[in-house]
């Protein structure tokens, strides 16, 4: 009935249906639950029920027999409103009263060539047989497409799916794709996309924990990411994703928070504890959360509700607390494909992901139970360190695509004013956590007090023999002052004296020659008085 209804009310095709086992009443009272309002269409002369009643009681199968009648009167109703589209509900019921297997094989090969004929484009529903895909083992063979519809319990959750056997002159989908019957009509969610053709954003958004964004190249995620945050019970990942939560919403961005193990309220009163207020961004209406229990729903329901929540709020920001909660709702392999179509249309609309994963004891800390690492851009794990009789939270990051990040492990404390990260001490016995990194701490300091005492008492030591040596230099440079001072005024007295004794020596040589004073010679020499040349 989708087939015919979306055929009218959307690409203006009129439809005709002909029931062999329900009347017009019954049908538009059944599909009123999906939003088909019939009776509307049918006043509009864009859709036509006929109901055939056929009994088996009431046939006689005589000689030879044909569809003639039936073509008729599907003829008229096509005629009627120019019906583009014909539903035929259901073949068997057509051929219920007759064993002529050679006539039923021949009619129907005519209904379907009567079909195309006249160009209509017609569904025609059928039983599955017991070894062929329709009762009869025909149809399959005369018809264009052939789809299967299926359905499977997996501890006690209904799953229906739908595969494509075969669909003449184009390429399809070979897997089973499931569906759901909702009540805007039927919705079929493929496994995954066909092409990893997502665009990648160069941009990046803030983890909400400056620290952590220092890891991670000092500027966060990059928009349209998936980010896998995986831990023990109570290591503190609900608790991560609210500091990235809060960061985007004080950006003005809206946000969706699926949780699976706590209530809205829950949530916002525990993150109150870390200094996180998530009660004013619901107000505002940037922040949704949808609480539910993973087993109220099958897998393929909670991927839809995903879907429709998604479309209806247009967040930039998504996360699901935590995944591993799916499994209840089906197997690991079931989750898996859940997820990655989840994390394929999450990437169509550039909707940066959170995505939390409670990891067991029994496992590798490296590992997820559902195994979907692969999947996601990057990885944070958040572990329990034990030391000193305490058990302490430590972060690293596993993985993260197109950024260079940091590989060291920093302690996480959860605190009243949120989320710190400290480096962890190595010791001889591995990292230093809690108590013994205060302790640790504490020794640091000691020593690095005792080493700056140990540096001024040198620098004061080393001040006072500049100053000893200084002294000392200072008066080495006083007696050398006072010495050449002396050796100058000696110096000084030496020269005078000799200057005197010159001068007196003239004199005396004066007062020997009287007022002639010494004569010279012809020779040149002087002729000093009393002496004979």
């Amino acid at each position: 009935m989708e087939f015919l209804v979306r055929g009218a009310t959307q690409f203006g095709e009129p439809g005709v249906c002909l029931s062999f086992e329900e009347t017009s009443e019954e049908l538009a009272s059944n599909v009123a639950s999906l939003g088909f309002d019939l009776a509307a269409l049918m006043a509009q002369k864009k859709l036509v029920i006929d109901h055939v009643y056929l009994d088996r009681s009431l046939i006689e199968e005589t000689g030879e027999y044909d569809l003639e009648a039936l073509f008729v009167r599907l003829g008229h109703a096509v005629d009627s409103i120019g019906a583009k589209r014909v539903l035929l509900d259901s073949i068997e019921a057509l051929f219920a009263g007759l064993d002529n297997e050679v006539v039923l094989r021949s009619e129907l090969r005519r209904l379907f060539r009567w079909l195309k004929e006249r160009n209509l484009t017609a569904v025609v529903t059928g039983e599955r047989g017991q070894a062929t895909l329709s009762r009869h083992g025909l149809e399959e063979y005369i018809s264009d497409c052939v789809i299967l519809l299926d359905h499977q319990v997996t501890e006690t959750v209904l799953t229906r799916r739908l595969r494509v056997v075969k669909y003449r002159g184009s390429t399809h989908g070979m897997n089973e794709y499931p569906f759901l019957i909702e009540t805007d009509g039927i919705s079929v969610l493929p496994v995954t996309s066909m092409y990893l053709n997502h665009l990648a954003c160069n941009d990046r958004v803030s983890t909400g924990i400056p620290a952590l964004d220092k890891m991670l190249g000092g500027m966060g995620y990059f928009r349209g990411n998936s980010i896998l945050v995986s831990g023990t019970s109570g290591t503190g990942k609900t608790s991560l994703t609210a500091h990235f939560v809060d960061a985007a919403c004080a950006r003005g961005e809206r946000c969706v928070f699926f949780s699976f193990e706590e209530s809205e309220d829950q949530l916002v009163r525990n993150m109150k504890s870390i200094g996180i207020d998530l009660g004013r961004w619901v107000k505002k209406g940037l922040l949704h959360f949808h609480a539910v229990r993973p087993t109220t729903f099958g897998l393929e329901m909670h991927l839809v509700k995903i879907h429709k929540i998604i479309g209806e709020i247009n967040p930039t920001v998504v996360v699901v607390d935590p995944v591993t909660g799916l499994l209840h709702a089906g197997t690991a392999s079931e989750t898996r494909s859940i997820l990655l179509r989840l994390i394929d249309f999450l990437k169509e609309k550039q909707i940066t992901a959170l995505i939390t994963t409670l990891t067991s004891g029994s496992i590798a800390q490296e590992q997820t139970e559902i195994d979907i690492s692969s999947l996601v851009d990057a990885w944070l794990l958040l572990r329990d360190i034990e030391s000193g009789g305490e058990r302490n939270r430590g972060l690293y990051i596993l993985k993260a695509r197109g950024i260079a990040h940091s590989n060291q492990i920093r302690e996480f404390l959860l605190t009243d004013h949120g989320v710190e990260l400290r480096e962890v001490y190595l010791g001889e016995a591995g990292l230093i956590t809690g108590s013994g990194r205060v302790t640790q701490e504490a020794k640091d300091a000691s020593a690095a007090m005792l080493a700056r005492q140990e540096i001024e008492r040198k620098q004061l030591l080393l001040q006072r023999k500049r100053m000893v040596l200084d002294a000392q230099i200072a008066a080495l440079q006083l007696d050398l002052q006072t010495e050449e001072q002396e050796s100058q005024q000696l110096i000084a007295q030496e020269q005078l004296k000799i200057v005197k004794w010159e001068r007196d020596r003239g004199e005396m040589a004066r007062s020997r020659f009287g007022d002639n004073g010494p004569q010279e010679h012809a020779n040149g020499k002087v002729k000093e008085p009393g002496v004979r040349p």
